[in-house]
C-alpha cells in the first residue's frame, strides 16, 4: 500500500497565510503558564484535506485541541485557543495548525511575524476550578469552542508530551510559502488528568472546519508550567513529502 499524504489545497490556504520576519527569531520564556490539552480521535477521509501534503496522517487519524494562558510574556498576558489535526513529518509527529485564536493583538502581531502563528482576535477564557476545568473560544458573543475536563486527578508530568506544532507562513525574506515548525519546551509544575468533552465546536469557527467530524476521546490534561517556545529549527516546503523538502536550520 502507498504512503498516504495529506491533502489540503496549498495554494488556496496560502492566500491568506501570515507572513513571517524571517527564521532566526529569538526564544520567549513563558513563566507560570497553563495548558490544557484535548486529544480527539477523527474521521481520516474528510480529515486529510485539513493536512499538508508534506504531512502523513496520523494513524488513527485525530485531532488536538489547546487552550493556552500565558500569564507573563514580552508583550503581557495572553491567552491562545488552537485547533491543529496531526500527522507526521516523516517518523516525527507534527500537528498542523488549523484554526488558532488570540485574545491579544500585541501577542497576535508577534506571533505572526516570528512563529507564523495564523491566530485571530477572539475572547479566550480558561477557568481552572476544584473538579474541573472549563475553556471557552469566543468572537461577538458566538462560541467558536469549548471544553470541559471533569473528575480531575493527578497525573505524572511525564505523561505529558507537548506536539511541536506547524503554521503555514510565507517568508519575508524571498516570499517563499512554508511549514514552520514551532517547538515547545516545558517545565511541568503540576498537571492533571480527566474525562473531557468537547461541549461545542463550530463548523464555521475556521476554515475547513466542517471536515473535523470527532469520533472518539483520547486523552486530556491541564497543566501549569514553564513553557519556552523555541528559536525555529524546521522548515518543510509544504507540497512536498517532509523526507524530501524538510530543511533542519543551524
Amino acid at each position: 500500500m502507498p504512503p498516504r499524504y495529506g491533502k489540503l489545497a496549498v495554494s488556496e490556504w496560502g492566500k491568506s497565510a501570515p507572513m513571517i520576519n524571517g527564521y532566526r527569531t529569538e526564544p520567549w520564556k513563558l513563566s507560570g503558564a497553563r495548558l490544557m490539552e484535548f486529544r480527539y480521535e477523527i474521521d481520516d477521509d474528510p480529515a486529510d484535506t485539513l493536512l499538508p501534503p508534506a504531512l502523513h496522517p496520523a494513524m488513527p487519524a485525530y485531532a488536538s485541541f489547546a487552550v493556552m494562558d500565558f500569564p507573563d510574556s514580552p508583550v503581557g498576558g495572553f491567552r491562545v485557543g488552537e485547533v491543529r489535526v496531526v500527522g507526521r513529518a516523516g517518523g516525527r509527529p507534527a500537528a498542523f495548525v488549523v484554526g488558532s485564536f488570540c485574545d491579544s493583538k500585541a501577542a497576535s502581531r508577534e506571533l505572526s511575524a516570528r512563529w507564523g502563528s495564523p491566530a485571530i482576535p477572539a475572547e479566550v477564557e480558561l477557568m481552572a476550578r476544584h473538579f474541573d476545568i472549563v475553556a471557552r473560544v469566543s468572537t461577538n458573543g458566538r462560541s467558536l469552542l469549548e471544553l470541559e475536563l471533569r473528575n480531575r486527578r493527578p497525573l505524572p508530568s511525564l505523561h505529558l508530551q507537548p506536539l511541536p506544532c506547524m503554521n503555514l507562513a510565507r517568508n519575508r525574506e524571498d516570499n517563499r510559502l512554508m511549514l514552520v515548525q514551532v517547538d515547545f519546551e516545558a517545565v511541568f509544575a503540576q498537571s492533571d488528568s480527566g474525562s473531557e468533552r468537547v461541549v461545542r465546536l463550530d463548523r464555521n469557527a475556521f476554515r475547513g472546519a466542517e471536515n473535523l467530524r470527532l469520533m472518539s476521546p483520547m486523552s486530556a490534561a491541564f497543566a501549569t508550567a514553564d513553557v519556552t517556545l523555541a528559536r525555529i529549527q524546521l522548515i518543510c516546503d509544504p507540497e512536498r513529502p517532509a523526507e524530501s523538502g524538510a530543511t533542519h536550520l543551524d
